[in-house]
């Protein structure tokens, strides 16, 4: 095969090549990076295969990224920061999400390139943020497959006493071999993982509700008792008055962050979805709908149902009995749900896992389509499933036995935790710039926007005030290290060791490669677009019943 030539393996018959790139005006003409056949590592494009559905991305979208912090880690952020403290942090950061989705769904809409992300970064702002971009994002969530894994042997251990070793043996394994498969089998197992996380949730809320009005067992009714007494804002450690309550506010930034992360990946499912053009729009216009039902509902129930001084809360066993939702359940008399409901939190860590192994190997992927890692980590099999990529990202999932050993375990998963939200977040900033760069580009070379496959809302206010809005909370969310009598040196290292990471290769790339940033002039923004007749857009559903389920999923 000549350099630069394309050629996917297996079974290529649903993929038509035509030899004209769409404008995106309604017409198609020829450029200059349009061959007879479309080119490998040129304009992002990857060697993977566009096998997902439609359904898939969107419950991808919907539920994806939900693990341990919905279900267990909102109890941590509770406690310390009070009924009005928690679900305005959770508020805040849901904005900021928001923001950064709309932005990336718009560029994923127009390019839906292998990886995306990193391609973008290479692409609109530098290539040397681009590789940087790589290596953070590829270790945030690489490092987060060791945290969903160690939170799962904690919930095991809400049942038995079993090894944690053999949970996480058996997760790993479970994960390795999911992403192996076809990512049709990564797509199947997602959204099977996803009804059970959505059923879970709608059960709780329910459950929630019933627990508040007096309808459990023990006929108690609670409705707002706990923003009276102890109050909507708690004391953080000890401080009383305002500030007390500004720092407990603070604090609930890191586990607000760590829960709303993981919700942006399923737009990397662009470089392998079938429809693109209609599923990622349509699954990025109900993120919306989804961290209200899911976050924002969750953090006001959570503050009517449990008092925040409950010690249960910070008991640090990371399984259902650090639930809120569960410690409430129990207080209420009801007796058969919680071993139910830490199934569900189970496959919650597990389904996490998989898809931060599933999104971190298609980083890598892109960074094969960048040139900027050996082009051995894009090899993929016949179904095209980067397996290099896939098992160079899952050994990072043996940082999970450093939680074996007493009393470890809760330890290692905060430390994990934060590296992870960190890096997130610092992914987040730089993915709001990526398309703050587009949109000047647009505005430079006289390209409109109406021309665009779909428009995201507000733009680029929305993009500005995610990436200012990410870079403050990553500031701040490793705030509680620099308080007196609280300094410690693992503490901050797990706080703010994303930050050099992600700046060191910076300085390094642009050092040895001599990189410029990129000018909106110049910008390249054809390259990397769907082909005219490239994918078969689904047929939209006739039947009353199939309209139903392409509205719900």
């Amino acid at each position: 095969m000549e350099k630069g030539s394309f050629e996917l393996g297996g079974d290529t018959s649903d993929l038509p090549i035509h030899r004209q790139v769409s404008t995106g005006v309604g017409e198609c003409v020829d450029k200059s990076h349009a061959n007879d056949t479309m080119q490998l590592n040129v304009g992002g494009r990857g060697a993977t295969q566009r096998r997902l559905r439609n359904y898939q991305v969107s419950m991808i979208g919907f539920c994806g990224g939900i693990g341990t912090g919905l279900f267990v880690g909102t109890g941590a952020a509770y406690s310390r920061a009070g009924p009005a403290g928690m679900l305005l942090a959770y508020i805040i950061v849901g904005t900021v999400l928001w923001c950064v989705m709309q932005s990336i769904a718009e560029l994923a809409t127009l390019l839906p390139t292998a990886g995306s992300f990193p391609h973008w970064a290479t692409r609109f702002i530098d290539p040397a943020v681009g590789f940087s971009f790589s290596l953070s994002y590829t270790w945030g969530y690489a490092v987060a497959i060791a945290t969903e894994i160690t939170a799962a042997s904690l919930v095991v251990s809400y049942w038995t006493d079993i090894s944690p070793a053999c949970v996480i043996t058996v997760g790993l394994a479970l994960i390795l071999t999911i992403n192996l498969l076809s990512v049709r089998w990564y797509g199947d197992a997602e959204t099977v993982g996803g009804a059970v996380k959505v059923l879970c949730f709608i059960g709780l809320i329910f459950v929630s509700i019933i627990i508040t009005a007096g309808g459990g067992p023990n006929h108690k009714s609670i409705g707002f008792r706990y923003w009276k007494n102890p109050g909507a804002w708690t004391n953080y450690n000890g401080i009383t008055g305002s500030t007390g309550h500004f720092l407990g506010f603070c604090s609930a930034f890191v586990n607000a962050s760590f829960t709303y992360l993981g919700i942006e990946t399923f737009i990397i499912t662009a470089g392998e979805s079938q429809d693109p053009h209609r599923s990622i729009p349509k699954a990025a216009k109900r993120v919306t709908f989804r961290i209200a039902f899911f976050y924002i509902t969750g953090a006001l129930l959570i503050g009517m149902i449990i008092d925040p001084r409950n010690p249960a809360l910070v008991s640090g066993t990371g399984n259902a009995n650090s639930s809120p939702f569960v410690i409430a359940i129990k207080e209420a008399g009801i007796s058969a749900l919680p071993s139910i409901v830490n199934a569900c939190i189970l496959i919650s860590a597990w389904s996490a896992g998989n898809s931060y192994c599933w999104v971190a190997s298609r980083m890598i992927v892109a960074m094969t389509t960048d040139r900027q890692m050996p082009q051995v980590f894009g090899r993929v099999t016949k179904n095209g499933v980067p397996f290099v990529a896939v098992c160079t990202v899952w050994l990072f999932g043996l940082l999970a036995y450093l939680s074996l050993g007493k009393g470890s375990a809760s330890q290692a998963f905060g430390w994990l935790q934060s590296v992870t939200t960190i890096s997130g977040l610092i992914s987040w900033a730089t993915l709001c710039l990526c398309y703050i760069r587009f949109h000047a580009a647009l505005k430079a070379q006289g390209v409109s926007r109406e021309t665009l496959p779909w428009k995201s809302a507000l733009q680029p206010y929305t993009a500005w005030y995610g990436f200012v809005g990410a870079g403050v909370l990553a500031l701040v969310t490793g705030f509680p290290v620099f308080l007196k009598g609280n300094w410690s040196a693992k503490t901050f290292v797990a706080n703010y060791i994303s930050i050099p990471i992600f700046i060191i290769p910076i300085i390094v790339w642009k050092v040895i490669h001599r990189t410029k940033f990129a000018r909106a002039s110049t910008i390249d923004l054809w390259s990397g677009r769907l082909q005219e007749g490239e994918i078969e857009p689904m047929q939209a559903p006739t039947t009353r019943w199939g309209r139903f389920v392409d509205w719900l999923v």
